[in-house]
Protein backbone atom coordinates (compact mmCIF):
# COMPACT_ATOMS: atom_id res chain seq x y z
CA UNK A 1 0.00 0.00 0.00
CA UNK A 2 1.21 3.28 -0.69
CA UNK A 3 0.75 7.09 0.25
CA UNK A 4 -0.13 10.24 -1.32
CA UNK A 5 2.60 12.65 0.87
CA UNK A 6 2.62 16.78 0.46
CA UNK A 7 5.78 18.25 1.91
CA UNK A 8 5.19 21.69 3.09
CA UNK A 9 8.51 23.73 2.50
CA UNK A 10 10.34 21.30 -0.33
CA UNK A 11 12.44 23.26 -1.43
CA UNK A 12 13.93 24.61 2.25
CA UNK A 13 16.76 22.90 4.17
CA UNK A 14 14.70 20.42 6.00
CA UNK A 15 12.35 20.18 3.46
CA UNK A 16 15.02 18.46 1.00
CA UNK A 17 16.19 16.49 4.31
CA UNK A 18 12.77 15.12 4.57
CA UNK A 19 12.71 14.19 1.06
CA UNK A 20 15.97 12.55 0.72
CA UNK A 21 14.95 10.87 4.42
CA UNK A 22 11.58 9.27 3.11
CA UNK A 23 13.54 8.24 -0.25
CA UNK A 24 16.64 6.36 2.07
CA UNK A 25 13.67 4.74 4.44
CA UNK A 26 11.71 3.38 1.47
CA UNK A 27 8.27 5.20 3.08
CA UNK A 28 5.60 4.14 0.42
CA UNK A 29 4.86 7.37 -1.16
CA UNK A 30 2.52 6.59 -4.44
CA UNK A 31 2.60 11.00 -5.39
CA UNK A 32 4.74 12.99 -3.85
CA UNK A 33 3.03 16.60 -3.14
CA UNK A 34 5.81 19.34 -3.27
CA UNK A 35 4.53 22.26 -1.66
CA UNK A 36 5.85 26.02 -1.21
CA UNK A 37 6.15 29.33 -1.28
CA UNK A 38 4.30 31.14 -3.76
CA UNK A 39 7.19 32.05 -5.93
CA UNK A 40 8.35 28.31 -6.44
CA UNK A 41 4.47 26.98 -7.39
CA UNK A 42 5.26 26.19 -11.16
CA UNK A 43 8.60 24.57 -10.47
CA UNK A 44 9.47 21.11 -10.88
CA UNK A 45 11.81 19.18 -7.40
CA UNK A 46 13.00 15.60 -8.15
CA UNK A 47 12.17 12.38 -5.61
CA UNK A 48 13.07 9.12 -6.84
CA UNK A 49 13.70 10.01 -9.83
CA UNK A 50 11.00 11.28 -11.23
CA UNK A 51 10.11 15.29 -11.54
CA UNK A 52 6.89 16.79 -9.43
CA UNK A 53 5.31 20.22 -9.19
CA UNK A 54 5.28 22.14 -6.25
CA UNK A 55 1.63 23.68 -5.76
CA UNK A 56 0.11 26.19 -3.60
CA UNK A 57 -1.25 25.18 -0.20
CA UNK A 58 -4.72 25.13 -1.47
CA UNK A 59 -3.90 22.95 -4.29
CA UNK A 60 -2.45 20.47 -1.59
CA UNK A 61 -5.13 20.25 0.18
CA UNK A 62 -7.60 19.33 -2.57
CA UNK A 63 -5.22 16.59 -3.46
CA UNK A 64 -6.24 14.96 -0.19
CA UNK A 65 -2.85 13.71 1.24
CA UNK A 66 -2.90 10.94 3.51
CA UNK A 67 -0.13 12.78 5.45
CA UNK A 68 1.01 16.52 5.31
CA UNK A 69 4.40 16.73 6.46
CA UNK A 70 5.27 20.92 7.62
CA UNK A 71 8.63 22.87 7.45
CA UNK A 72 8.41 25.95 6.40
CA UNK A 73 8.38 28.31 9.77
CA UNK A 74 5.86 29.02 12.85
CA UNK A 75 3.35 31.12 10.88
CA UNK A 76 3.17 29.47 8.23
CA UNK A 77 2.30 26.19 10.29
CA UNK A 78 -0.21 28.04 12.78
CA UNK A 79 -2.49 29.48 9.21
CA UNK A 80 -2.08 26.39 7.24
CA UNK A 81 -1.79 23.67 9.63
CA UNK A 82 -5.47 23.67 10.81
CA UNK A 83 -6.82 24.12 7.24
CA UNK A 84 -5.12 20.97 6.41
CA UNK A 85 -6.80 19.07 9.67
CA UNK A 86 -10.16 20.38 8.68
CA UNK A 87 -9.95 18.52 5.54
CA UNK A 88 -9.14 15.43 7.54
CA UNK A 89 -5.35 15.71 7.08
CA UNK A 90 -2.30 15.02 9.09
CA UNK A 91 -0.18 17.27 9.62
CA UNK A 92 3.46 16.25 11.59
CA UNK A 93 4.66 19.71 12.10
CA UNK A 94 8.57 20.64 12.30
CA UNK A 95 8.32 24.35 13.64
CA UNK A 96 7.51 25.52 17.28
CA UNK A 97 4.00 26.68 16.41
CA UNK A 98 2.72 23.52 18.36
CA UNK A 99 4.90 22.26 20.99
CA UNK A 100 3.41 23.58 24.14
CA UNK A 101 0.02 23.73 22.85
CA UNK A 102 -1.73 21.27 25.58
CA UNK A 103 -4.16 20.00 22.92
CA UNK A 104 -1.22 18.72 20.44
CA UNK A 105 1.27 15.60 20.82
CA UNK A 106 4.61 16.44 21.07
CA UNK A 107 6.62 13.22 19.60
CA UNK A 108 9.50 11.06 19.56
CA UNK A 109 8.43 8.00 18.30
CA UNK A 110 10.99 5.69 20.65
CA UNK A 111 9.29 7.14 23.80
CA UNK A 112 5.56 8.18 23.10
CA UNK A 113 4.27 7.74 20.27
CA UNK A 114 1.85 5.11 21.69
CA UNK A 115 -0.12 8.77 22.95
CA UNK A 116 -1.01 9.01 18.81
CA UNK A 117 -4.65 8.87 18.62
CA UNK A 118 -7.05 8.75 14.75
CA UNK A 119 -8.01 12.35 16.77
CA UNK A 120 -4.51 13.98 16.57
CA UNK A 121 -4.51 15.52 13.16
CA UNK A 122 -1.74 18.29 14.28
CA UNK A 123 0.90 16.43 15.47
CA UNK A 124 4.21 18.49 16.83
CA UNK A 125 7.93 17.65 15.98
CA UNK A 126 9.82 18.70 18.69
CA UNK A 127 13.18 21.14 18.67
CA UNK A 128 15.90 19.41 17.42
CA UNK A 129 18.26 19.40 20.11
CA UNK A 130 15.53 18.68 22.83
CA UNK A 131 15.19 15.14 20.45
CA UNK A 132 18.62 14.18 20.21
CA UNK A 133 18.73 14.60 24.45
CA UNK A 134 15.67 12.77 25.42
CA UNK A 135 16.44 9.57 22.97
CA UNK A 136 19.50 8.86 25.14
CA UNK A 137 18.00 10.03 28.27
CA UNK A 138 14.83 8.49 28.30
CA UNK A 139 15.86 4.98 28.73
CA UNK A 140 18.16 5.88 31.84
CA UNK A 141 14.99 7.92 33.09
CA UNK A 142 13.06 4.88 33.00
CA UNK A 143 16.01 3.29 35.21
CA UNK A 144 17.10 5.53 37.79
CA UNK A 145 14.42 8.60 37.57
CA UNK A 146 15.73 12.25 36.61
CA UNK A 147 15.68 14.88 38.85
CA UNK A 148 17.53 17.53 37.34
CA UNK A 149 19.36 18.00 33.66
CA UNK A 150 22.52 21.06 33.02
CA UNK A 151 22.93 20.85 29.09
CA UNK A 152 24.97 22.90 26.95
CA UNK A 153 24.61 22.89 23.60
CA UNK A 154 26.98 23.42 20.81
CA UNK A 155 24.59 23.97 17.34
CA UNK A 156 25.37 23.56 13.83
CA UNK A 157 25.16 26.41 11.72
CA UNK A 158 22.48 24.14 9.39
CA UNK A 159 20.21 24.66 12.22
CA UNK A 160 19.48 28.30 10.97
CA UNK A 161 19.16 27.62 7.75
CA UNK A 162 21.03 27.88 4.58
CA UNK A 163 21.43 31.56 4.27
CA UNK A 164 23.95 30.52 7.67
CA UNK A 165 25.82 28.07 5.85
CA UNK A 166 26.32 30.21 3.28
CA UNK A 167 27.64 32.83 5.87
CA UNK A 168 30.06 30.44 6.93
CA UNK A 169 31.11 29.14 3.26
CA UNK A 170 31.49 32.95 2.76
CA UNK A 171 33.24 33.74 5.72
CA UNK A 172 35.59 30.65 5.36
CA UNK A 173 36.56 31.18 1.56
CA UNK A 174 37.60 35.25 2.41
CA UNK A 175 39.54 34.56 5.87
CA UNK A 176 41.53 31.30 4.62
CA UNK A 177 41.54 31.61 0.86
CA UNK A 178 42.00 35.54 0.90
CA UNK A 179 38.92 35.69 -1.91
CA UNK A 180 36.75 38.71 -2.61
CA UNK A 181 33.27 37.13 -1.85
CA UNK A 182 29.58 38.55 -1.20
CA UNK A 183 27.63 36.34 1.20
CA UNK A 184 24.09 37.16 3.12
CA UNK A 185 24.64 37.07 7.23
CA UNK A 186 22.13 35.25 9.21
CA UNK A 187 23.83 36.15 12.38
CA UNK A 188 24.68 39.97 13.87
CA UNK A 189 27.73 38.25 14.16
CA UNK A 190 30.60 36.61 12.06
CA UNK A 191 30.41 32.80 12.63
CA UNK A 192 33.80 31.74 11.32
CA UNK A 193 36.37 31.31 13.78
CA UNK A 194 33.64 32.46 16.91
CA UNK A 195 31.18 30.97 19.03
CA UNK A 196 28.21 32.90 19.64
CA UNK A 197 26.00 32.09 22.96
CA UNK A 198 22.57 33.09 21.51
CA UNK A 199 19.75 30.65 19.50
CA UNK A 200 17.05 32.61 18.56
CA UNK A 201 15.75 35.52 20.93
CA UNK A 202 15.99 36.84 24.18
CA UNK A 203 13.15 36.53 26.61
CA UNK A 204 12.23 38.54 30.09
CA UNK A 205 14.12 35.80 31.99
CA UNK A 206 17.57 36.02 30.56
CA UNK A 207 17.43 32.84 28.56
CA UNK A 208 16.83 32.49 24.78
CA UNK A 209 13.49 30.91 23.22
CA UNK A 210 16.13 28.16 22.37
CA UNK A 211 16.57 26.95 25.65
CA UNK A 212 13.28 27.63 27.10
CA UNK A 213 12.27 25.32 24.14
CA UNK A 214 14.31 22.23 25.64
CA UNK A 215 13.70 22.89 29.56
CA UNK A 216 9.79 22.49 29.14
CA UNK A 217 9.78 19.79 25.60
CA UNK A 218 11.57 17.60 28.08
CA UNK A 219 9.27 17.25 30.47
CA UNK A 220 6.54 17.26 27.95
CA UNK A 221 7.86 14.43 25.85
CA UNK A 222 9.35 12.41 29.25
CA UNK A 223 5.89 13.09 30.78
CA UNK A 224 7.47 14.05 33.79
CA UNK A 225 7.00 17.88 35.28
CA UNK A 226 8.78 17.44 38.09
CA UNK A 227 12.19 17.29 35.92
CA UNK A 228 14.36 20.49 36.57
CA UNK A 229 16.11 21.63 33.26
CA UNK A 230 18.04 24.33 32.99
CA UNK A 231 20.33 24.95 29.32
CA UNK A 232 22.59 27.18 27.11
CA UNK A 233 22.46 27.15 23.85
CA UNK A 234 25.38 28.18 21.27
CA UNK A 235 25.79 28.40 17.81
CA UNK A 236 29.68 27.15 16.43
CA UNK A 237 30.93 27.23 13.00
CA UNK A 238 30.50 23.41 12.41
CA UNK A 239 28.39 21.51 10.18
CA UNK A 240 26.61 17.86 10.46
CA UNK A 241 24.89 17.92 13.92
CA UNK A 242 24.68 19.68 16.99
CA UNK A 243 26.62 18.74 19.65
CA UNK A 244 25.67 18.28 23.64
CA UNK A 245 27.20 18.32 26.97
CA UNK A 246 24.37 16.97 29.53
CA UNK A 247 25.32 16.39 33.02
CA UNK A 248 22.23 14.52 34.87
CA UNK A 249 21.07 13.81 38.62
CA UNK A 250 18.92 10.90 39.43
CA UNK A 251 16.66 9.85 42.25
CA UNK A 252 19.05 6.86 42.97
CA UNK A 253 22.92 6.12 42.33
CA UNK A 254 24.01 3.94 38.94
CA UNK A 255 26.34 1.63 37.86
CA UNK A 256 28.13 2.98 34.82
CA UNK A 257 28.66 0.12 33.24
CA UNK A 258 24.98 -0.42 33.17
CA UNK A 259 24.44 2.87 31.53
CA UNK A 260 26.27 1.95 28.55
CA UNK A 261 24.77 -1.34 28.50
CA UNK A 262 21.30 0.29 28.68
CA UNK A 263 22.42 3.27 26.50
CA UNK A 264 23.43 0.12 23.98
CA UNK A 265 20.37 -1.92 23.80
CA UNK A 266 18.43 1.37 22.62
CA UNK A 267 17.29 1.17 19.45
CA UNK A 268 19.02 4.35 17.30
CA UNK A 269 21.16 5.23 20.02
CA UNK A 270 25.25 4.12 19.07
CA UNK A 271 27.61 4.57 22.39
CA UNK A 272 31.07 5.58 21.30
CA UNK A 273 32.56 5.64 24.36
CA UNK A 274 36.34 4.25 24.60
CA UNK A 275 39.12 7.21 26.02
CA UNK A 276 41.79 5.08 25.89
CA UNK A 277 41.38 5.01 21.89
CA UNK A 278 40.17 8.53 21.81
CA UNK A 279 36.85 7.18 20.73
CA UNK A 280 33.93 9.88 21.28
CA UNK A 281 30.98 10.94 19.05
CA UNK A 282 32.02 14.28 16.63
CA UNK A 283 29.62 16.14 14.18
CA UNK A 284 31.50 14.95 11.18
CA UNK A 285 30.28 11.45 11.96
CA UNK A 286 27.14 12.11 13.15
CA UNK A 287 26.26 13.97 9.50
CA UNK A 288 23.62 12.33 7.68
CA UNK A 289 23.33 9.39 10.24
CA UNK A 290 20.08 8.39 11.70
CA UNK A 291 20.79 7.88 15.45
CA UNK A 292 22.13 9.67 18.47
CA UNK A 293 25.57 8.90 19.48
CA UNK A 294 26.36 9.35 23.11
CA UNK A 295 30.10 9.32 24.73
CA UNK A 296 32.21 10.48 27.67
CA UNK A 297 30.13 9.13 29.89
CA UNK A 298 31.72 9.55 33.59
CA UNK A 299 30.92 10.10 36.89
CA UNK A 300 30.25 13.74 37.98
CA UNK A 301 32.77 12.86 41.05
CA UNK A 302 31.40 16.71 43.01
CA UNK A 303 27.85 15.21 43.81
CA UNK A 304 25.82 12.22 44.29
CA UNK A 305 24.08 10.34 41.60
CA UNK A 306 24.77 12.00 38.95
CA UNK A 307 26.64 11.78 35.25
CA UNK A 308 28.05 13.68 32.77
CA UNK A 309 27.85 12.63 28.87
CA UNK A 310 28.22 13.70 25.44
CA UNK A 311 25.39 13.11 22.98
CA UNK A 312 25.67 14.23 19.16
CA UNK A 313 22.99 14.12 16.33
CA UNK A 314 22.24 15.34 12.92
CA UNK A 315 20.09 18.40 13.27
CA UNK A 316 18.45 18.13 10.04
CA UNK A 317 17.69 14.01 10.18
CA UNK A 318 17.02 12.69 14.12
CA UNK A 319 17.19 16.25 14.52
CA UNK A 320 14.15 16.66 11.92
CA UNK A 321 13.51 14.95 9.06
CA UNK A 322 14.21 11.60 10.24
CA UNK A 323 11.79 11.82 13.50
CA UNK A 324 9.16 13.52 11.50
CA UNK A 325 9.47 10.30 9.07
CA UNK A 326 9.59 7.90 11.78
CA UNK A 327 6.24 9.86 13.07
CA UNK A 328 4.15 8.94 10.29
CA UNK A 329 6.26 5.56 10.03
CA UNK A 330 4.39 4.93 13.75
CA UNK A 331 1.23 6.22 12.07
CA UNK A 332 1.10 3.89 8.87
CA UNK A 333 1.60 0.66 11.05
CA UNK A 334 -0.64 1.60 13.51
CA UNK A 335 -3.40 2.60 11.01
CA UNK A 336 -3.71 6.19 12.52
CA UNK A 337 -3.00 6.97 8.77
CA UNK A 338 -5.01 5.48 5.23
Amino acid sequence: MGYRVAVVGATGAVGREMLQTLAERNFPVTELIPVASPKSVGKTISFRGNEYVIVSMEEAIQLKPAVAIFSAGGSTSLEWAPKFAEAGIPVIDNSSAWRMDPTKKLVVPEINADALTKEDLIIANPNCSTIQMVVALNPLHKRYGIKRIVVSTYQSVTGTGVKAVEQLHGERRKQVAGESVDYPMAYKYPIDLNVIPQIDVFLENGYTKEEMKMVKETCKILRDDSIRVTATTVRIPVMGGHSESVNVEFETDFDLNEVRSILSEVSGVVVVDDPANQQYPMPMDAHERDEVFVGRIRRDESQPNTLNCWIVSDNLRKGAATNAIQIAEYMMGAGLIA
